[in-house]
């Protein structure tokens, strides 16, 4: 089985990050558990399960239909194909294409039928981080001459996961109680940009923080970032007598993101094995 290191399309909020350090922490987990990815995102954690431990059972929550854009990656190559010469009329590379080149990537899309990959169109098309999830918004976007040289390969990417769709909270509820169960937990973090996601509005703060319900008495990995200081607010909460800290005895790593010159965050990624 092909190990990837990053996820195959892009998605935001990926944990390629991490897999160093989260292959470290899963010696500490059994080869044979089952691991649930609640918040499945791009498959990544589900995918370094299964090829770190081949004979564990890995439910991958695909909530995104990030394995419809797996599926159609064909498609979104040929896409990509039919764009780079119009890119390539403007050699200078990461810059800002004019008008006329706009309208002639406006006008091979728009002759496009069926699925579109808009997140990975934005990303090969757009400033950085900015996505479009529909051909009005894409329309109204500077487009840059970042487009990919090379195909996309997602060959084999969730090869022997099993996927499935449904709210975290049922899929919880049906693994809870089962022995020797490990939950992958990486909801998108607050104070993040969540447009891409299937449910953009899903995420408030007491959404957050109910979140923090699947990780007590379980085996889990769960991951955050210091922008959201859930750690600081849980410590303060069990310091005050209001709350059980769901961390308590839990293990901590972090790495460190450095986004601009003077902007910088770290991810964090959390850790206890119960059994």
């Amino acid at each position: 089985m092909k190990q990837y290191t990053q996820a195959p399309l892009p998605f935001q909020g990926q944990k390629r990050n991490f897999l160093k350090s989260f292959k470290t922490a899963l010696k500490e987990f059994s080869p044979t558990a089952t691991y649930v990815d609640l918040f499945g995102g791009s498959g990544l954690l589900s995918h370094t399960v299964k090829n770190y431990y081949p004979d564990a059972k890995v439910v991958y929550n695909d909530f995104d239909n990030y394995s419809e854009r797996i599926a159609n990656v064909g498609k979104t190559n040929a896409l990509l194909a039919d764009l780079r010469p119009i890119c390539a009329k403007n050699p200078n590379r990461k810059e800002r294409l004019n008008d006329a080149l706009h309208a002639e990537i406006i006008a091979r899309i728009s002759k496009e039928k069926g699925f579109i990959d808009w997140v990975t169109i934005s990303s090969n098309l757009l400033f950085s981080m900015n996505y479009a999830t529909n051909f009005e918004a894409f329309k109204k976007e500077k487009f840059y001459n970042k487009i990919r040289l090379s195909d996309y390969n997602a060959d084999g990417y969730l090869d022997g996961v099993d996927r499935i769709t449904k709210d975290y909270r049922n899929l919880f509820e049906e693994y809870k109680n089962h022995p020797n169960v490990v939950f992958l937990v990486d909801p998108p973090y607050l104070s993040t940009d969540c447009s891409t996601y299937s449910r953009p509005d899903y995420w408030k703060l007491s959404d957050y923080l109910n979140v923090l319900k699947t990780i007590e008495d379980q085996s889990y990995f769960y991951f955050t970032s210091n922008k959201s200081q859930i750690i600081e607010l849980c410590d303060w909460m069990e310091n005050h007598s209001y709350a059980r800290n769901p961390f308590a005895d839990a293990t901590i790593k972090t790495v460190g993101n450095q986004l601009t010159y003077n902007a910088r965050y770290e991810d964090i990624m959390i850790y206890r094995n119960n059994d």
